[in-house]
C-alpha cells in the first residue's frame, strides 16, 4: 500500500464547513460587519428621531427610519447568507444577466411615470410601495462584468486600448447613465471600484497611469460643467468663507465634530442634528457620531473600517482563482472607498460627493448591496484552494541485485 505524502495535495474539492473551520479574516469580516450594522441602526434612531418627529405631516415617527431600517438590513442579512452559498460558477454566468438588468434599471428612472425624482435628482424608481435606487445595483452588475471580462483574458492589459475594448466601453456607458441622473458620488465609487479590479489584475502600470490621467482630465471638466459642483468645489478650498452658502453642511459638520471633543456629549445629546445639520442620517451621520461619542467613537468607527479593509484584501490575495480574486479586491475596494470618501466629506478633508457611510448611514438600496458584497466575500474565502506545494524529486530506480551463479552451474 502506497503512503500518501501530505506535501502533495491540500485541495480537498469542498467548502469548509460554516463554523470554527472558517478563516480568521472571513471571522473578522463577519464580526466587523455585524458591529457596523447594529452600531449603525442605533447612530441612525439617534440622529433622525428628532428630524421624524418635527416632520410629523409626512406620516413619520420617532421610529420611522430605525423600522425601515432594520426591514431592509433583515432582507440585507437573508441576501448575505444566500450569496454565501452561492458557487463562483454561478457568478459567471449570471454576470451578463445582472449588468443588463442594471443597465436597465438605470435607463428606466428617466421614464415618466416610473422614476421617482427628489432634491433635482432621478435616481430612484417606484416598486409598490418601495422606492430602489439602480445605480447601487449597478456597483455589483459592474464588479461582475469586469471580473468576467478579466478573467478571461490570457494576459493583464498592457495598453490604454486594451483597457478600451470591451471594459471601458461597458464601464463608461454605466458612468453615463449614473450622471445623466446626475449622480457624480456614485459614479467617483463605480471607478474607484474598477480602478482597483484592475491594480488586482495586474494592468501595466503605464496603462494604469493613462487611464487615471484621462479619469481626472474628464472629472474636471464634470465639475467645471455643473455650477452646483464648482461651487462645491470652492466651499471645500475655503469652507468658513461661504459658511452660509455653498459650504453650509461642512462647517456644520466641523462644528459638530469639534463639539464633541474626547468623548463627546453623549449618545442622543447632539445639538447639531436638531436644526443645523442636513442629511444627519444619512450622509452626515458621521458628524453625529463625532458629536455624541468623540473622538473615541470615531476612532473605534475608523478601526473597524480598517479591519474590514484587512479581511477583504486578505481574502483577495489568498485566493488562487482570478475570477474570484478580482470579485473579492472590486468589493473591498468598494466598500472601503466609499468608507473614505465619505468620511473625508464629513471632516472637510475632501469635496462632498453624496456617498453615505456604508452600513452606518441610513439607506436601502446601498445596504441590500453592500451585505450582498460581504456575503460574496465570505463565500470566496470559503472556496478550496491549491496552494504552493513541495513535490519530492523522484529518484532512479534502485539496480536490482542478482545472485551470481556460480561458474559452470
Amino acid at each position: 500500500m502506497r503512503s500518501m505524502n501530505p506535501l502533495r495535495l491540500v485541495h480537498t474539492g469542498e467548502r469548509a464547513p460554516m463554523r470554527r473551520e472558517l478563516p480568521l479574516e472571513a471571522q473578522v469580516l463577519i464580526i466587523v460587519t455585524i458591529c457596523l450594522v447594529v452600531f449603525g441602526q442605533l447612530m441612525v434612531y439617534s440622529a433622525s428621531s428628532a428630524y421624524a418627529m418635527t416632520h410629523a405631516e409626512f406620516g413619520f415617527d420617532s421610529l420611522y427610519f430605525v423600522k425601515s431600517g432594520v426591514l431592509y438590513t433583515l432582507a440585507g442579512v437573508a441576501l448575505m447568507i444566500g450569496m454565501i452559498f452561492v458557487p463562483a460558477g454561478w457568478l459567471r454566468k449570471a454576470a451578463p444577466i445582472v449588468f443588463i438588468a442594471s443597465l436597465v434599471g438605470l435607463a428606466a428612472v428617466r421614464l415618466p411615470g416610473v422614476g421617482v425624482a427628489a432634491n433635482g435628482a432621478s435616481r430612484w424608481l417606484a416598486v409598490g410601495p418601495l422606492t430602489v435606487q439602480p445605480s447601487e445595483f449597478a456597483k455589483l452588475g459592474t464588479l461582475l462584468i469586469v471580473a468576467v471580462i478579466l478573467a478571461h483574458r490570457a494576459k493583464p492589459p498592457q495598453t490604454l486600448r486594451d483597457l478600451l475594448f470591451p471594459l471601458g466601453v461597458l464601464v463608461g456607458l454605466v458612468c453615463a447613465l449614473i450622471m445623466i441622473q446626475p449622480d457624480l458620488g456614485t459614479t467617483l465609487a463605480v471607478m474607484v471600484m474598477v480602478f482597483a479590479v484592475l491594480v488586482a489584475a495586474g494592468t501595466a502600470r503605464r496603462a494604469l497611469a493613462e487611464l487615471l490621467a484621462i479619469g481626472l482630465v474628464l472629472g474636471g471638466f464634470l465639475i467645471y460643467m455643473a455650477p452646483y459642483r464648482r461651487d462645491r468645489i470652492f466651499a471645500f478650498l475655503d469652507p468658513w468663507s461661504q459658511s452660509a452658502d455653498g459650504a453650509y453642511q461642512v462647517v456644520q459638520s466641523m462644528i459638530a465634530i469639534g463639539s464633541g471633543g474626547i468623548f463627546g456629549v453623549g449618545l442622543g445629546g447632539s445639538v447639531q442634528k436638531v436644526n443645523f445639520l442636513p442629511e444627519a442620517h444619512t450622509d452626515m451621520i458621521f458628524a453625529v457620531i463625532g458629536e455624541e461619542l468623540g473622538l473615541i467613537g470615531s476612532l473605534i468607527v475608523v478601526g473597524l473600517f480598517g479591519a474590514f479593509a484587512w479581511a477583504g484584501a486578505t481574502i483577495a490575495m489568498r485566493t488562487r482563482d482570478p475570477f474570484q480574486r478580482l470579485l473579492a479586491a472590486g468589493a473591498t475596494a468598494l466598500i472601503v472607498g466609499q468608507a473614505i470618501v465619505n468620511l473625508g466629506a464629513v471632516m472637510g478633508i475632501l469635496p462632498l460627493t453624496g456617498i453615505p457611510l456604508p452600513l452606518i448611514s441610513y439607506g436601502s438600496s446601498s445596504r441590500l448591496v453592500i451585505l450582498a458584497l460581504v456575503g460574496m466575500l465570505i463565500a470566496i474565502s470559503r472556496e478550496p484552494q491549491v496552494l504552493p506545494t513541495r513535490t519530492p524529486t523522484p529518484q532512479p530506480d534502485a539496480p536490482r541485485s542478482r545472485r551470481r551463479q556460480p561458474v559452470g552451474a
